[in-house]
C-alpha cells in the first residue's frame, strides 16, 4: 500500500478536540507515515496549533507542525523549535505563509528560503523540513518561472521533501515532478490530495490557492445542486482515479488534506487497496 500522511486543522472547541482525536483514532488504523498540523496567518492560532500538535505528540504518533513566516522573529522561531524537540518532534513544514488580510510584512523572514536556512542552522539535521509546492503556480507568483525557482531555493536551503497544494489534473504534478528532476532536484515531491466533501467549498478553496478544478469536474459537481449525496459520490470517483494515476506513476506516497474529518480519506484508500 502506498505510504500517506494526514493534515489536520486545530479545532475551536473543546468538542472539535475530541471530535479530531475520533479522527486521529481511524485513521491511525492506515499506519500515517506522520500527521500534520497547520499553523494560522501570523501566528492566529498559535496556542490551538499548539495544543493540538502536542496532544498528538503525547499519543505518541509522528507530528509534523507547520511553521510560518509571517510575522515571526528569529527568538520566537527558536523558542518553537526548541519546544518541539524537547517532545520528541522530527518534522516540521516550513512555509512562507499568507498575509492576512490588511497585513503588511513583518518579522525576520520574507521567504519559506530563509526559514529552512534558519533551521538547519540552529538544530542541523533534526528535523526533516517539508516545504510547499504548487503544481499549477502559486496565486501571487510573478511567473510561472518564479514559482518553480521557489522551489529549487528552498530546497537548496536544506530542505528534505516538498508536499503539493492540492490539485484535480495529475499532468500538473507530473510535470513539476520532471521539471525538478530536470533542475537536478532528487527530494521526494510528495502530492497533496483533498477530498471533495463540498464542491462550493473546494472551489472556494481553489480559488484562493490557485488550484484548478477541471471544468468537466465543475460542469458535472454544478449539474448536482444540492444534491450532497451525489457530490460526495462523484467526488470520490474523481479523486480516486487520480490517486490510482498517481500510484501508477511511480508517487512515493500521499498527504491527504483531510479537512479534519475521515469518511473520504478511508473510502479512497480502501479504494486503493481494491477492497
Amino acid at each position: 500500500m502506498i505510504p500517506v500522511s494526514f493534515e489536520f486543522f486545530p479545532p475551536n472547541t473543546p468538542e472539535g478536540a475530541d471530535k479530531l482525536r475520533a479522527v486521529r483514532a481511524r485513521l491511525h488504523a492506515h499506519a500515517p507515515q506522520f500527521y500534520s498540523v497547520t499553523y494560522g496567518a501570523g501566528g492566529s492560532t498559535r496556542d490551538k496549533s499548539l495544543a493540538t500538535v502536542t496532544d498528538i505528540a503525547a499519543e505518541g504518533r509522528e507530528v509534523a507542525p507547520h511553521l510560518s513566516c509571517i510575522g515571526a522573529s528569529r527568538e520566537a522561531i527558536r523558542e518553537l523549535l526548541a519546544e518541539w524537540r524537547g517532545q520528541g518532534i522530527r518534522r516540521v513544514v516550513a512555509l512562507r505563509g499568507d498575509l492576512p488580510s490588511g497585513m503588511v510584512y513583518g518579522g525576520d523572514f520574507r521567504y519559506a528560503s530563509e526559514l529552512v536556512e534558519f533551521i538547519r542552522a540552529e538544530t542541523g539535521d533534526w528535523f526533516h523540513i517539508e516545504v510547499a509546492a504548487y503544481p499549477e503556480v502559486h496565486p501571487q507568483a510573478r511567473s510561472a518561472a518564479a514559482d518553480f525557482d521557489a522551489l529549487v531555493t528552498k530546497m537548496h536551503a536544506g530542505a528534505d521533501s516538498a508536499i503539493t497544494q492540492f490539485f484535480y489534473n495529475a499532468d500538473a504534478y507530473f510535470a513539476l515532478a520532471d521539471a525538478a528532476r530536470a533542475r537536478g532536484l532528487v527530494q521526494p515531491i510528495v502530492p497533496g490530495v483533498m477530498p471533495i466533501h463540498s464542491f462550493v467549498k473546494v472551489a472556494r478553496f481553489a480559488q484562493s490557492c490557485g488550484a484548478e478544478v477541471p471544468r468537466w469536474v465543475a460542469r458535472r459537481m454544478e449539474g448536482y445542486g444540492d444534491d450532497t449525496a451525489s457530490v460526495r459520490a462523484f467526488g470520490l470517483d474523481v479523486v480516486t482515479a487520480m490517486c490510482e494515476r498517481l500510484v501508477a506513476g511511480g508517487v512515493g506516497s500521499i498527504h491527504f488534506y483531510t479537512l479534519n474529518q475521515a469518511d473520504l480519506v478511508e473510502q479512497i484508500l480502501l479504494r486503493l487497496r481494491g477492497r
